[in-house]
């Protein structure tokens, strides 16, 4: 079993901040994702957020934390796609650290973005033209 904590670390400090030159914005809504994540996996576990390891964290746990973002936290697509990204750019960043876990890298990079309900060229409700993300 991989401990989740150091990769996770790994990730904010040293590929976000000092690879990728990110802002210090990014890096605390990466962090508030990770926190959410960490806590509904605890939760549903039932194991500390620091005693869960990165097996756990599998493509069917990640798409149960973005339905719980929308259907219990009320979250709008627009914020559960930001969450996914923010774990979709971990697990990219996890494909050149951890081999053995390719297969779950892969699993969970093919989880889709949620459409918002727009289409292209569409008309918003402020009466602009909505654009998709």
């Amino acid at each position: 079993m991989t401990p989740i904590a150091p990769l996770i670390e790994a990730f904010l400090c040293e590929t976000l901040a000092r690879q990728r030159g990110v802002s210090r914005h990014t890096r605390d809504s990466y962090a508030l994702s990770f926190q959410l994540l960490f806590v509904f996996a605890a939760e549903r576990l039932k194991v500390k957020p620091s005693a869960l390891t990165l097996e756990q964290i599998d493509a069917g746990l990640v798409s149960a934390f973005l339905e719980y973002l929308e259907d219990t936290r009320k979250n709008a697509a627009v914020t559960r796609n930001v969450r996914l990204a923010a774990i979709k750019s971990f697990f990219h960043f996890l494909e050149y650290r951890q081999p053995a876990a390719l297969e779950q890298v892969r699993r969970v990079l093919a989880i889709p973005v949620q459409e918002n309900g727009s289409t292209p060229g569409s008309v918003s409700s402020a009466g602009g033209v909505a654009s998709r993300a």
